[in-house]
């Protein structure tokens, strides 16, 4: 088989690595996989990137099971009708393009109908989040052609923390205007009393308008000293944060599933968040965090001065963190899932030889 992303596999975000647990984990049980990357501006691709996407269909054996990341699949519906009727496409989507905060609406139109189109040229799709089937029926997408692999989480010790007077803050995102990053710091920057710092991990690159408008926010209101953008980490650093942050923290406007809380929790690290995607079903019923409405600044001002402001609340909300912890996924699970669906559909599968290797892709 053949699975194609957008730009390069080993960009850091939770996308790509769904993308390479997948990849990783189908190869561990005996499939061939081969990856191709495609040009890096989708889902906003030049004529040459299409010319090459349609390239890279184009060189891939008849009857081969092709998987196609959204972010390029629903940009390229031209290509997708014409290699249909040869290839078993099957489409992964980790959320519609056009449900990504801060489209205007024009954009968000165009991405509809030309990801509408793309969808209805794949055998099957394979979704990221339990809400998306929904959504995708508003895409002609019934729900007997959608399977449903939620992400898992990679294994980690319980976080440290701080043993700080001074609360330890750390947010995981790109710095993307859907992120939340803008309400965050306001509701931050209301606080009374400023015994926290924050670390913002996260490319500062896919979003440049929005990185150089919240620059300009934390000088605005003085938090610059405060806030630290830390931009893209390696494992290692990133992994040195969690294990000194006292409070995850993520105003995100739109999730299809919530990685990033998942990975906080598997730190047994209380949570800040909002409710969308399966962050309500992460931090369940166990007292692990303080949801709010997505967008909703004041709502989110009051969680944060809750936590800031009392020890014994976060040492509850990380006791129910560390009983969450222990229910999370693995990704060993969500690769059965992916696994069972690229086989219910046909070849593709794990190969018995070289030959059915090279037969299957």
């Amino acid at each position: 088989m053949v699975f194609v992303v957008p730009g390069r596999l080993e960009t850091r975000t939770g996308g790509y690595h769904y993308d390479r647990c997948m990849i990783a984990g189908l190869r561990a049980r005996g499939w061939s996989v081969d990856v191709r990357e495609l040009d890096d501006s989708f889902p906003r691709p030049s004529a040459a990137a299409l010319a090459g996407a349609a390239r890279v269909l184009g060189t891939i054996p008849d009857h081969t099971t092709v998987v196609i990341d959204g972010m390029a699949l629903g940009a390229m519906p031209d290509e997708a009708e014409r290699e249909a009727s040869r290839l078993r496409l099957v489409a992964l989507v980790h959320m519609p393009l056009a449900e990504d905060a801060g489209l205007d609406r024009d954009t968000a139109a165009r991405f509809r109908t030309s990801e509408r189109r793309a969808l209805a040229s794949v055998e099957s799709v394979v979704v990221t989040g339990r809400g998306t089937v929904a959504t995708l029926a508003g895409y002609g997408v019934a729900s007997d052609r959608i399977t449903v692999a939620e992400p898992g989480t990679d294994r980690a010790p319980i976080a440290r923390g701080s043993a700080d007077a001074c609360v330890q803050l750390l947010c995981v995102a790109s710095l993307s205007h859907g992120k939340g990053h803008a309400i965050l710091f306001r509701a931050l920057a209301s606080m009374p009393r400023r015994h926290w710092r924050l670390t913002c991990a996260g490319s500062l690159d896919r979003d440049p308008a929005t990185v150089d408008h919240l620059r300009a926010q934390l000088r605005r209101d003085g938090l610059d000293d405060r806030v630290s953008l830390a931009g893209d980490l390696d494992s290692e650093t990133l992994a040195a944060c969690y294990d000194g942050a006292d409070v995850f923290v993520l105003a995100t406007l739109h999730e299809t599933y919530g990685m990033a809380v998942a990975e906080a929790l598997a730190r047994g690290l209380p949570v800040v968040s909002t409710s969308t995607g399966a962050i309500p079903d992460l931090v369940g019923g166990d007292g692990a965090g303080l949801l709010v409405a997505p967008g909703d600044e004041r709502a989110l001002t009051n969680a944060l001065s809750q936590v800031l402001g009392s020890a014994d609340l976060r040492a509850r909300l990380a006791d129910g963190a560390r009983r969450v912890r222990l229910r999370l996924p693995s990704w060993d699970q969500a690769v059965d899932r992916f696994a069972a669906a690229l086989a219910a559909g046909g070849p593709g599968g794990p190969a018995r030889s070289s030959r059915a290797g090279e037969a299957h892709g």
